[in-house]
């Protein structure tokens, strides 16, 4: 079994040919006085096509090893948690949307990639998360993302560049916020780039 487009070849023989998966997040370009507009903006909520579900839980969690028993003992996680525990190095992963949907819809790019401003590199610099409430199987999560701050231009070993900071409010299907994610993007021009 493979994925893509069968053809016949000039030998008879068939061959897939992988199809194309169009995974591309355009950057907005523009001034340091264009992003500083965007400081304060808050994004359209995007709710998750789909609810935390064990499968996903327990495949994170068998992809790290991680036999901590919130996330693989369904009595245990209801008694102290409610259903099985979402590991938090997930969170964002629940909302990050598939590369491709048959209505043909592009994916919605994250915040940050859509502050307009110089630079063609990102690197991640800092990242907070806060979980006052557990996510658990079932729970459909809700994003709302908002640009905190821009920073001036600055100067580091890697280029030159704007640190991008970003807060992401994350609530389940009752409105109850499950956890916020505070993060720091660098943005800059690679060293030798022209």
């Amino acid at each position: 079994m493979g994925f893509g487009v069968e053809r016949a070849s000039a030998d008879g023989l068939t061959e897939a040919t992988p199809l194309p998966t169009p995974i591309s997040y355009k950057l907005a370009f523009g001034t340091y006085e264009d992003a500083l507009r965007m400081v304060g903006v808050a994004s359209e909520p995007r709710t998750a096509g789909t609810v935390v579900s064990a499968a996903r839980i327990q495949m994170f969690a068998a992809t790290v090893q991680d036999g901590n028993p919130s996330y693989w003992d369904a009595e245990f996680a209801a008694n102290t948690w409610g259903g099985l525990v979402a590991p938090p190095a997930l969170l964002m992963g629940w909302l990050t949307p598939p590369p491709w949907e048959p209505t043909g819809r592009p994916p919605v790019s994250a915040i940050a990639l859509r502050v307009p401003l110089p630079g063609t590199t990102f690197i991640n610099a800092a990242n907070e998360a806060e979980f006052p409430l557990p996510v658990v199987e079932g729970d459909r999560l809700t994003v709302v993302e908002q640009v905190v701050s821009v920073s001036p231009e600055k100067r580091t070993k890697l280029g030159v560049g704007h640190f991008v900071e970003t807060m992401d409010t994350f609530t389940r299907q009752d409105g109850a916020v499950v956890a916020t994610n505070r993060n720091t993007l660098f943005r800059f021009i690679p060293v030798g780039s022209s």
